[in-house]
């Protein structure tokens, strides 16, 4: 009876391994053609864990600024999911599954959050379409862009050499030399690095 035992244990431990390999959640498991997603109480924790980068609408059907909201999602969400990093967008009626709007500390309608590989954040950015995409490509775009080539190197630069003017300095609010300022065109900003550097 015992040995019974142990082999049944061991076939329920095999079996359980099993469902567990089969029942791993992908975004295959989700389309990804740049639809938005509805969420949901029995589908919202398998999606959040498929996606790196997925932007949540908490919204209300009821709610004018959702219904205003929801076209300019609709356009963002085919080119985000194009991104070589994709971004998903989705959206849940948090008037309807109440228990994912206090899990999240929904107070408002409509409540953007952005969760990246399963941590949420509060999302403040723009919320018109051509704005949205924009300002979410910073979350999935390369920190640091290696310069290859002498012909990168000098597209990249701007202002060379140990004197910069005032209004140079001005305009890339800096106070000391040397200096090097990073721009970085798409997305209209800049970065001010102080030397000296070793070249």
């Amino acid at each position: 009876m015992e040995g019974r035992l142990s082999v049944m244990g061991v076939g329920v431990a095999t079996l359980s391994i099993f469902a567990l390999l089969f029942s791993s959640v992908s975004s295959h498991d989700f389309p990804t053609d740049g639809t938005v997603l509805e969420l949901h109480d029995s589908n919202f924790d398998s999606a959040i864990s498929a996606f790196d980068f997925i932007l949540v609408d908490f919204y209300a059907p009821w709610c004018g600024h959702c219904k205003r909201l929801a076209p300019e999602l609709d356009a963002a969400a085919p080119v985000l999911a194009s991104l070589k990093e994709p971004i998903v967008i989705a959206k849940v009626n948090a008037d309807k599954f109440t228990r994912l709007a206090v899990k999240y500390d929904i107070d408002g309608f409509p409540t953007l959050k952005l969760f990246i590989r399963g941590v949420p954040m509060d999302y403040y950015g723009p919320r018109k379409a051509d704005l949205l995409v924009r300002f979410l490509k910073k979350f999935v775009a390369p920190d640091v862009s290696v310069l290859v080539s002498d012909s990168a190197i000098k597209k990249g630069m701007v202002f060379s050499g140990k004197d910069f003017s005032e209004d140079v300095m001005v305009a890339y609010d800096f106070d000391k030399v040397p200096a090097l300022v990073s721009l970085h065109p798409s997305y209209n900003e800049h970065s001010v690095f102080y030397g000296p550097f070793d070249g």
